[in-house]
C-alpha cells in the first residue's frame, strides 16, 4: 500500500497504519521497533574480531615472513621459527586490538552525535533520538529539520522542503496534506509526501511515518548499492602515502643487508634471508594508520566530554590550524538573557549588583508588578527584557510573590512600537496606582514629578536635562534604557487609555540593561589572541551593541573605531574590494547570514583556515564553506548541525578554543608517534646496515622482532593520548601548509635515528674492544646482547624524549600519562626478561651479562636521552624563541 499513499486522505493513512493524531501509544512503539526495526540506513556489516585477527596476516611482508619461518623450522631452525610465529601473532594480535579500539571510538562518537526529532505519542509532545521512529508515528516539522523518515504529510502551514538530494530539484518544494489522484506520479511531484533525510527549509507541519530506514526511498537507492566505501581521512592517506614510501626505502636497504650478508659470507642464505625480512617487517611503521585512527577518535571522544561534538573525524586535525573564529554574538559569546547592570535614581549611577531595593520602593514595585512575566516550574515565561527585571529580584531574594499578593492588578495598557510604553493599574490598601515603564523620550513627554530620595517634588528641567545625560550615558555602552514612573489614581475610566491613564506621571529611576557577555568569554577571546588566533564577532545586533560588546570580550580595543562594519556597507563593497579590506574588521554588525559566505571567503583568500559559527537554515552555506563549520546544540536546527563540521552542545564560545586546543594537542600527539616510531626503526635499520657492513655479527630475526614489537607498539599508542603541553596555546597556528614534518620534525628523525643507531652500534664496538670473556665466541655474543638490550634501553629512554617535541622531560608532568608509564614498564619488563630469565637465553640468542656490562648499556640508553635533551635545549635557544 505504500505507493498509494499519496492518493489516501490523510486520515484513512492513520486508519491504515492503526495510528491517530495524537501519537502511537507507548505499549505499541517496542512491538513496531521489533518488527521493523531501528530507522537507520544499512552501513556494510563491520568484521568479526577472529575477520580482523586474520586480515592481519594478508600484508606481504608479513606473509613473506611466515613463509621463510616455515623454511627455518623445516630446515631444523625451531627456536627462530617459533619466535617468529610468536611475534606475528602478537603483533596481529595487537592490530586487532588498535582497530577495534579505534572502531569503538568512532562507534560512540555516532552514538553522540544522533540527530533527534520531536514527534507526538500518547498526545505528548517528545524529543527523542530519530533512530528510534517507527512507522505510524506522528512527526512534528519546523524550518532546519532534516525529515528523519519518510512521511505522508497530514498538517502543513507554509511548508516548503529542499529535496535536491533525492529529485534533483534546486528550489524547495511546496508541501500540502491534500491527497492526489494520479497513482503513477514521481517523487517530486507527491507533494504530500517528505522523504527521509530531505531538508524543511519554511514554515512548519506534521506528518505520520509510513517507511523508516532501509523502506524509505533513500534507504531503495542504498539498496542498490553493492558496497558502501568506507572513507578514510586526508591524514591517513598521507599516513598510508609515507608508510609505502618508507616501505620502498626500507625494502631497499633489505636487500642491500641481503646481497651484501651473503657476499661477505655472514650467514646462511636462509638466515639472511630471515634477518632481511625480519628487519623489512619492523622497519615499516605499518602501525601508523591505526594510531592516527585512535588518536583522532579518542581526540572526539574527549571533546565530546567538553561539549564539542565531532561529526567528521578530519574536524579534529583541522582545528589545530585554524587561524579565524567568526562567531555569533547571542548565546555564543553573550548568555543569550538580559540582565540588569545599572539603576540610576535621581542624582545616582550604581551598579545593579550594588543597588539595595526592597518590596516597599516604588522603583522595585514598578519593575515587578509592570510585568507579564509568569513564572512557572521551568523557571520565568515571557518577554526577555520583562523576565529580566523579575530575575533581578529574584537574585536579590526579594520576596517577588508576596508584592504581587498586596497588589492586585485592575487592567494594563500593553506595550506597542508607537507610544513605546507599558502600564498596569493596580490596587493596594484601597488605592489604585498606574505603573509605567518605556524608553526615556516617551516617559519624560508624561512625567510631571519627580521621587528625591523618598520625596516627591515637581521636576525641573535641570532634572531633566541630567536624565536625558545618564540615558545617553548608558546607552553609549549599548545598555537598553527603561524609565519607569507611577501616579496614584482617583477614578479608573470605564475605557482605560494611554491619554487617560500615563499622564502627570511621577519619575522614579531607570536602569540600564544588556545581554551580558559569558563570564568565560573574555577569557576564552584572550586564549584565542594568545594562540595566535583572530576571534571576529558577527551578529544581526545594532553598530553600537555589537561594538561595546565586542570592547567588553578584548574583540576591539577600547580605542578602536574603524573596526566594525554593517550588513548594509558590506553590500557596498565588491568581491575584490572586501578582499583587500577584510583584515580591517573584527566585528560585522547588522548581517544576514548570506553575508557570512562572502566573509569566509574574504578570509580563505587571503590564505587563512576560517571556523564559523552558525544556527540557521541560511547558515548552512558558511557552514559548509567554512574550513569549520560551527553548529549550536541547542539554538541551531538540524540542516546546521549536519552542515557542520562540530556541533557545540552548550553554544558557548569558550568550547571552540577547548576544542581547537584538544585539535592541536591531537596533530602534537600524531606528530610525536610518527617522530618516535621513525626514529627508532631508522636506528634499527642503520644499526644492521652497519653491522654488516662492518663484518660484525648481526642480531637474530627473533630479536629484530621482539625489539620492534615490545619498544613500538604500546610507547607509540600512549603518545598518542599525552596531555596536551602547557605552551600548546601559546604558539601560533601551524596554517595550511604545514604536515607531520612541520616544525622540525623530520630533521629530528634524522639526527635521532642516526644517534640511536650510533650508539648502539658504540656499546657494540665497546664490549669488542673490551671484553669480559676471553672466548671468541662469548665476547661476539656478549657484544650483541648488549647491542640488543641497548638498543632497546635506547628506544624507552627515546620515548620520554618524544612526549615533547621540543621541550625538556624535566619541566611539570613528566609521568602525569598513566598509560605511558604503564607501557615503558611492561615494555622493560618484556625486553629484559629476554635477557635476565635463563629459559628465554637460547631462544632470543642472548647471553648473562656481567653488572659491568649492564652499566655500558645503561649508559649508552641515558647518553640517548641526554643528548636529546641538549640539542633541544639549543632549539629553544636559537629556533624556537
Amino acid at each position: 500500500m505504500k505507493q498509494t499513499y499519496h492518493q489516501l486522505p490523510f486520515k484513512k493513512v492513520l486508519e491504515q497504519l492503526h495510528t491517530s493524531s495524537t501519537g502511537l501509544k507507548s505499549a505499541e512503539i517496542d512491538k513496531r521497533l521489533d518488527q521493523y526495526g531501528p530507522n537507520v540506513l544499512s552501513e556494510q556489516k563491520g568484521s568479526t574480531l577472529l575477520q580482523k585477527f586474520f586480515s592481519q596476516f594478508k600484508d606481504l611482508m608479513i606473509i613473506i615472513l611466515i613463509i621463510a619461518a616455515v623454511i627455518a623450522f623445516f630446515a631444523g631452525d625451531a627456536s627462530d621459527a617459533i619466535i617468529i610465529f610468536l611475534v606475528v601473532i602478537l603483533n596481529a594480535a595487537f592490530g586487532v586490538f588498535q582497530e577495534a579500539k579505534a572502531e569503538n571510538a568512532i562507534n560512540a562518537l555516532k552514538e553522540m552525535t544522533t540527530p533527534s526529532s520531536h514527534v507526538r505519542r500518547d498526545g505528548q509532545v517528545q524529543t527523542i533520538k530519530s533512530s528510534e521512529l517507527v512507522p505510524g508515528d506522528i512527526v512534528l516539522l519546523e524550518a532546519g529539520d532534516i525529515i528523519p523518515a519518510d512521511l505522508r504529510l497530514i498538517k502543513t502551514a507554509s511548508l516548503k522542503i529542499e529535496e535536491a538530494a533525492l529529485t534533483g530539484e534546486s528550489v524547495p518544494v511546496d508541501k500540502n496534506e491534500e491527497s492526489l489522484e494520479e497513482s503513477d506520479l514521481s517523487l517530486g511531484d507527491r507533494k504530500n509526501l517528505a522523504y527521509m533525510n530531505t531538508n524543511v527549509t519554511y514554515g512548519t507541519g506534521e506528518g505520520v511515518i509510513t517507511a523508516t530506514g532501509m523502506d524509505t526511498e533513500v534507504g531503495h537507492i542504498a539498496a542498490m548499492l553493492n558496497s558502501v566505501h568506507k572513507s578514510i581521512t586526508p591524514l591517513q592517506k598521507n599516513i598510508i602515502h609515507l608508510s609505502k614510501i618508507l616501505s620502498v626505502l626500507v625494502l631497499i636497504i633489505a636487500v642491500l643487508v641481503f646481497v651484501i650478508g651473503i657476499l661477505a659470507d655472514r650467514a646462511s642464505v636462509l638466515e639472511m634471508l630471515l634477518t632481511s625480512i625480519s628487519l623489512a617487517v619492523a622497519a615499516i611503521p605499518e602501525g601508523l594508520p591505526a594510531i592516527v585512527t585512535i588518536t583522532l577518535a579518542l581526540g572526539t571522544q574527549t571533546m565530546a566530554k567538553r561539549n564539542a561534538l565531532i561529526r567528521k573525524l578530519p574536524a579534529v586535525e583541522t582545528l589545530g590550524t585554524t587561524e579565524i573564529i567568526a562567531s555569533d554574538k547571542t548565546g555564543t559569546l553573550t548568555q543569550n538573557k538580559m540582565t540588569v547592570e545599572k539603576i540610576y535614581v535621581p542624582d545616582k549611577l550604581q551598579e545593579a549588583e550594588n543597588a539595595d531595593f526592597g518590596p516597599n520602593d516604588h522603583l522595585t514595585q514598578i519593575m515587578v508588578l509592570a510585568n507579564d512575566s509568569q513564572k512557572t516550574a521551568e523557571g520565568l515565561v515571557g518577554d526577555p527584557t520583562e523576565t529580566a527585571l523579575v530575575q533581578y529580584y529574584l537574585n536579590k531574594k526579594t520576596a517577588v510573590e508576596e508584592l504581587h499578593n498586596s497588589f492586585s492588578r485592575i487592567t494594563a495598557l500593553p506595550f506597542d512600537s508607537t507610544r513605546k510604553l507599558m502600564s498596569a493599574v493596580v490596587e493596594h490598601n484601597q488605592k489604585k496606582y498606574v505603573m509605567t515603564k518605556g524608553a526615556i523620550d516617551e516617559l519624560l513627554k508624561r512625567t510631571t514629578k519627580i521621587e528625591d530620595h523618598g520625596n516627591i517634588r515637581k521636576i525641573t528641567e535641570k532634572d531633566r536635562t541630567k536624565i536625558l545625560e545618564v540615558n545617553h550615558e548608558l546607552a553609549l555602552q549599548a545598555l537598553r534604557v527603561l524609565g519607569f514612573a507611577y501616579s496614584p489614581l482617583k477614578t479608573i475610566s470605564s475605557s482605560p487609555s494611554s491619554e487617560n491613564l500615563e499622564k502627570e506621571l511621577i519619575f522614579v529611576g531607570m536602569i540600564g540593561m544588556i545581554d551580558p557577555e559569558r563570564p568565560e568569554a573574555h577569557a576564552a577571546v584572550a586564549e584565542a589572541r594568545a594562540a595566535g588566533i583572530r576571534p571576529l564577532m558577527i551578529t544581526g545586533d545594532h553598530k553600537d551593541t555589537a561594538t561595546a560588546i565586542a570592547k567588553r570580550l578584548g574583540i576591539l580595543k577600547k580605542d578602536t573605531k574603524d573596526a566594525v562594519i554593517t550588513g548594509s556597507e558590506l553590500d557596498n563593497l565588491s568581491t575584490k574590494d572586501l578582499n583587500k579590506t577584510i583584515t580591517q574588521y573584527s566585528v560585522f554588525a547588522r548581517v544576514a547570514p548570506e553575508h557570512k559566505v562572502r566573509i569566509v571567503k574574504a578570509w580563505q583568500n587571503r590564505g587563512k583556515i576560517v571556523a564559523m559559527t552558525g544556527d540557521g537554515v541560511n547558515d548552512a552555506p558558511a557552514l559548509k564553506t567554512a574550513d569549520i563549520g560551527v553548529g549550536m546544540g541547542i539554538t541551531g536546527t538540524e540542516v546546521s548541525k549536519n552542515a557542520s563540521d562540530i556541533v557545540l552542545a552548550d553554544d558557548n564560545f569558550a568550547t571552540i578554543i577547548v576544542a581547537v586546543k584538544e585539535g592541536r594537542k591531537v596533530f602534537a600527539n600524531i606528530q610525536k608517534a610518527i617522530q618516535y616510531l621513525l626514529s627508532a626503526n631508522l636506528g634499527e635499520v642503520l644499526t644492521l646496515f652497519f653491522m654488516t657492513m662492518l663484518g660484525w655479527d648481526i642480531f637474530a630475526p627473533a630479536q629484530i622482532l621482539w625489539i620492534n614489537l615490545v619498544t613500538d607498539t604500546f610507547p607509540a599508542i600512549a603518545l598518542g593520548i599525552e596531555h596536551a603541553e602547557a605552551t600548546i596555546m601559546q604558539r601560533k597556528p601551524r596554517g595550511n601548509r604545514s604536515n607531520f614534518f612541520s616544525d622540525g620534525v623530520m630533521s629530528s628523525i634524522l639526527y635521532q635515528g642516526i644517534l640511536e643507531g650510533g650508539l648502539t652500534l658504540g656499546v657494540y664496538w665497546f664490549a669488542l674492544q673490551y671484553p669480559f670473556h676471553h672466548s671468541y665466541a662469548l665476547i661476539h655474543a656478549d657484544a650483541l646482547t648488549m647491542a640488543f638490550a641497548t638498543l632497546g634501553l635506547i628506544q624507552l629512554f627515546h620515548a620520554f624524549n618524544s612526549k615533547s617535541l621540543h621541550g625538556s622531560i624535566f619541566r611539570k608532568g613528566l609521568f602525569n600519562n598513566k598509560m605511558f608509564n604503564w607501557s615503558i614498564l611492561i615494555s622493560g619488563i618484556l625486553l629484559f626478561a629476554t635477557i635476565l630469565l635463563p629459559a628465554f637465553n637460547d631462544t632470543f640468542k642472548v647471553t648473562p651479562l656481567a653488572p659491568q656490562q649492564w652499566l655500558a648499556v645503561f649508559i649508552g640508553g641515558v647518553l640517548m636521552l641526554i643528548i636529546v635533551e641538549i640539542v633541544k635545549f639549543i632549539q629553544r635557544k636559537l629556533l624556537y624563541k
